[in-house]
């Protein structure tokens, strides 16, 4: 019964959080509601058995991903008028969207919802993540080099797209340049007299 009661209690407080992060007129109150809502879906998978994905949640989402954009989010300057100008437009489309993924949602927790039962015993001596990994290499590698590809074009991609044009703010190396660069260009030998010598001259002077 308590795990029922906690259940519900998680579950209400992540859908109201994911209604704030598309809400908030902040952008900063919107990542710490993300924040909040991640925290929330480990704790729920934590209460089904899933004790590393919850982990690996909590220290890579929230503890870093999250934490990355909390400070961009805050040293950028967001002009939410202008984020705005658009959202009359594609409105409809949002809302035809959203519709549709809650339909989808509905059918799939409808099916499933009926033939669920209890809990399948693991045993004491089940190991989460060594089940997790024997399933990512074994049965899905194909989607798990699927995924690290994407990722992959994803951050060429970034990085093109930073990179695309002249930019004066940057400094590119040359590496033919530093190949042959010589010690005497990047190191001077500087002659700095002892403080007995600085303190004498200092007393013959006085």
């Amino acid at each position: 019964m308590f795990t029922t009661i906690l259940f519900y209690v998680l579950a209400i407080v992540l859908v109201v959080a994911s209604f704030r992060v598309i809400t908030a007129s902040s952008p900063v109150v919107a990542v710490l509601h993300l924040i909040l809502v991640f925290v929330n879906a480990a704790f729920i998978w934590m209460l089904l058995g899933a004790e590393f994905l919850a982990l690996l949640l909590v220290l890579v989402y929230v503890g870093a991903v999250m934490v990355l954009f909390l400070f961009v989010v805050m040293m950028i300057d967001v002009k939410m008028e202008e984020l705005r100008t658009g959202m009359k437009t594609y409105l409809p489309l949002g809302l035809v969207i959203g519709i549709v993924m809650v339909i989808e949602m509905t059918f799939v927790l409808g099916a499933s919802w009926g033939g669920m039962g209890p809990a399948a015993d693991m045993g004491a001596d089940y190991n989460n993540a060594r089940s997790l990994g024997e399933m990512m290499y074994t049965e899905y590698a194909y989607a798990v080099q699927i995924g690290a590809a994407l990722l992959l074009v994803g951050m060429v991609a970034a990085i093109a797209l930073t990179m695309r044009g002249t930019r004066r703010d940057v400094k590119y190396n040359n590496a033919s340049e530093a190949v042959r660069v010589k010690a005497k260009d990047r190191l001077r030998l500087l002659d700095i007299p002892a403080q007995e010598r600085v303190n004498a001259k200092s007393g013959d002077q006085a």
